[in-house]
């Protein structure tokens, strides 16, 4: 295991992984991080391909990402971590959409949301509640809200001049 901190406009993000494959993406005081000394030892070369790629998609350059990534958790938590990664850029899916998806119940989903280890590069943050209010985020409702309006389209694309 080896990680890196990252820069970012939404605060540092450690990332974790082996090899080049990235196995998890933290905020500071994210809820479900793991003890530090699973991070393994700190490598500030490593993942370059997933530093590059989230640097462009908070450039606005990059609206997916092609890196290897490995979440490691219960089937149930990663069907509704395959479901989220449907959801484009840009969209968003309620509780109850990914419920529906994977046979589960919205609190379980609301769960398992949390526990994606892959924030940003697997859009856990487009995953809203019940007519789109903004509900739990492990990296706080503002880095939420951030990533969301990241992703908005300018107004003229979306048909609303102001």
């Amino acid at each position: 295991m080896k990680h890196l901190v990252a820069d970012s406009p939404i605060g540092p993000l450690t990332l974790v992984g082996t090899g080049n494959t990235v196995t998890g993406v933290y905020f500071p005081n994210h809820w479900t991080r793991p003890d530090r000394s699973a991070f393994g030892e700190r490598d500030d070369t490593a993942f370059p391909e997933a530093v590059r790629q989230l640097e462009e998609y908070f450039a606005g350059r990059r609206t997916a990402f092609d890196v290897p990534m490995q979440a490691a958790g219960p089937d149930a938590d990663r069907a509704v971590w395959a479901e989220i990664a449907k959801i484009p850029y840009g969209a968003t899916a309620t509780y109850g959409d990914l419920a529906r998806a994977v046979g589960g119940l919205p609190h379980e989903v609301g769960a398992a949301v949390g526990r994606n280890p892959l924030s940003i590069l697997v859009a856990c943050h487009r995953v809203v509640g019940k007519n789109g209010k903004l509900t739990g985020y492990a990296g706080g409702l503002e880095r939420k809200e951030f990533l969301l309006e990241l992703e908005r389209p300018p107004a003229a694309e979306r048909g609303q001049l102001w």
